[in-house]
């Protein structure tokens, strides 16, 4: 006991601050790490690794020679195995990491009364999308750029008019089933292919148009505005999130905030309240295609 005060005491006397930096600095990555991955496949592929390498930690423990010659001659293979398997989360993280957002609220690059009209245009198409329950899928490009997604559909480089979307949109027309996207005030393609989230078992049925508009908010911080071709709702994803039940106020109140180059502290209070209206979280609940 004297021998553990002891040893215990010469350790606290060695920490400096740089330890204790080190320690919050650590602690701070793992909690983004768990959030980032929380509610994702991440969560069950992590949970397999932890299994094998305890399996390959009892095979050295008991000296089980065919396990040991396997786990270190596949250590490697297991690495390359876990980077393939993690790609969405190492895409989504590095994303977030590269994200500018503090720098281009200083310099004032999107100005809120542009997005304010951009977003009336928006909801005045889809408003009357929704009414002839016409499906459509509008995508507004924040600060992870999507020219690569851009370049599966056609370009078109034209201001944000209800009359211009509502016409994208009309049955039969050859871009009507492909995603529009806009980039601060200007539609830059449509007809785009978004990326499918997963459907997972015992979710139900997940209709194409949220199923992509969550797939690519999970990769990116981009805001996707959905009008279901079946009931005619209009919803908003985000984050890898769908939010439901809003009104033309919420969703204009929303889309605003969510554009303008307000800080994290001011959205997050705004979805909070919107969250309680009707909030569908990624691949939680079952939503209306």
């Amino acid at each position: 006991m004297t021998d553990l005060l002891r040893n215990a005491h010469f350790f606290l006397q060695s920490l400096s601050w740089r330890d204790g930096l080190d320690v919050i600095v650590v602690a701070f990555l793992l909690y983004q790490l768990l959030k980032l991955i929380r509610g994702t496949q991440a969560v069950q592929l992590l949970l397999g690794l932890a299994v094998i390498f305890a399996v390959g930690g009892a095979a050295q423990l008991l000296h089980l020679r065919l396990l040991e010659f396997i786990f270190n001659n596949g250590t490697q293979a297991i690495v390359i195995a876990a980077i393939v398997l993690f790609q969405p989360e190492l895409r989504r993280a590095l994303d977030q990491v590269g994200r500018l957002g503090t720098v281009r609220a200083v310099l004032g690059r999107h100005p809120e009364l542009a997005y304010a009209r951009t977003v009336d245009e928006v909801l005045r198409a889809a408003g009357s999308l929704a009414e002839h329950k016409v499906g459509a899928l509008i995508v507004f490009e924040r600060e992870t750029g999507l020219e690569n997604l851009a370049a599966t559909g056609v370009h078109v480089n034209g201001d944000v008019t209800g009359e211009m979307l509502a016409t994208i949109f009309i049955p039969g027309s050859p871009l009507h089933d492909g995603a529009v996207i806009i980039r601060e005030t200007r539609i830059v393609a449509a007809g785009c292919v978004l990326p499918l989230a997963e459907t997972l078992p015992g979710v139900g049925r997940m209709g194409t148009r949220h199923r992509a508009a969550l797939g690519l908010t999970m990769q990116s911080d981009a805001v996707v505005l959905i009008v279901s071709e079946e009931t005619g709702l209009i919803s908003i994803a985000h984050d890898g999130k769908i939010y439901r039940g809003l009104d033309q106020a919420k969703l204009h109140e929303m889309l605003v905030t969510l554009l303008a180059t307000e800080g994290v502290s001011g959205r997050a209070a705004m979805l909070r309240p919107l969250a309680r209206v009707g909030t569908l979280r990624t691949l939680g609940r079952r939503s209306h295609p």
